[in-house]
């Protein structure tokens, strides 16, 4: 596949946006019914198919499973003010012989939303006891955007329960001494922290700020994104903000990148406005022996765009 390759050595990435949600600038039209991928999986059987696990560290997680029970382990991990349905455009087309497990992280979907204690390895943690509970000794590990980023730290705190990871839309984080620069907001002028921080509860799901926040560069199904807008609003604005600053702003993934050391894949949509083009130098430069797929078309969120041309990537990956 032309579009797959090793990577060698790049140049450092030019500045690290720090939100790490889908977003797009607002020349981006939202998404509509038009063209969209049709959605295999009925979204009110999604919801049916939803539980919960009281973890030992008192955290409750809201997570499904679909596939084969006695099959490979494929544990699936969403990105910031998203949910497990971040899945559900894929999931069918996944290998139905796999064991899926779609979860909410903390602070989103049917998970605790405590005020604090949002690290990637907070996170991270809270997915090696959930693999616990439910008697999984090793897993493949896909990760999305902030997924992707606890996905990285699970891999290399936890490397024996490991055994291949996917990395979707994600980052190595700013070389030493690179200033940050923040993410635009939907205003101009105006960095996506600000706004989130001028946000008052309860947010509003169908708000422009929430349309421009879930806004696709190719058509996405509006009944699947109208129920993301719901359950992002649904996340208290300190949540938001407590992700962006404790798990975000302040996060050193360069600094233990060297651990990861199970075998990676590297996924990105070119038209991805988060993470461009020196992100996806940066990172597959810091993994030299990561295949990597770019797909041209695409944005922040191709497995929403094209969930059977990525699903089939995955699979061909975790199979291999």
């Amino acid at each position: 596949m032309n579009t797959t390759r090793l990577r060698r050595a790049r140049a450092p990435a030019l500045a690290f946006l720090a939100a790490l949600a889908f977003a797009a600038p607002a020349a981006v039209a939202a998404a509509t019914e038009a063209g969209a991928p049709e959605l295999k999986m009925r979204l009110d059987d999604f919801e049916r198919a939803k539980k919960t696990v009281q973890l030992p560290n008192g955290t409750t997680l809201g997570y499904a499973e679909f596939g084969d029970r006695h099959g490979r382990a494929v544990l699936l991990v969403h990105g910031y003010t998203d949910n497990a349905r971040d899945w559900v455009p894929m999931i069918p087309y996944l290998a139905p012989g796999d064991r899926l497990i779609v979860v909410d992280i903390r602070g989103h979907g049917a998970s605790s939303k405590p005020e604090c204690c949002y690290t990637l390895i907070d996170f991270a943690y809270d997915l090696k006891l959930l693999l616990d509970a439910l008697h999984i000794g090793r897993a493949d590990i896909v990760g999305h955007s902030l997924g992707s980023l606890i996905a990285q730290t699970f891999a290399e705190f936890w490397p024996g329960r490991v055994r291949k990871v996917v990395l979707i839309s994600s980052t190595a984080g700013p070389p030493p001494g690179t200033p940050r620069r923040e993410l635009a907001g939907s205003t101009p002028g105006v960095t996506f922290r600000e706004e989130v921080s001028a946000l008052k509860d309860p947010l509003d799901p169908e708000s422009a700020f929430m349309r421009w926040w879930y806004a696709s560069p190719t058509p996405v199904n509006e009944e699947f994104l109208r129920r993301q807008r719901k359950d992002a609003a649904a996340i208290p604005v300190g949540v938001w903000i407590a992700v962006l600053d404790q798990g975000l702003t302040n996060m050193n993934l360069r600094a233990t990148l060297p651990r990861l050391t199970a075998p990676t894949l590297l996924i990105w949509g070119a038209k991805d406005f988060i993470f461009g083009a020196e992100d996806r130098k940066e990172l597959s430069g810091l993994l030299p022996d990561a295949r990597v797929i770019v797909y041209p078309e695409y944005g922040h969120n191709p497995f929403w765009e094209n969930p059977e041309r990525v699903a089939k990537d995955i699979d061909a990956y975790l199979a291999e």
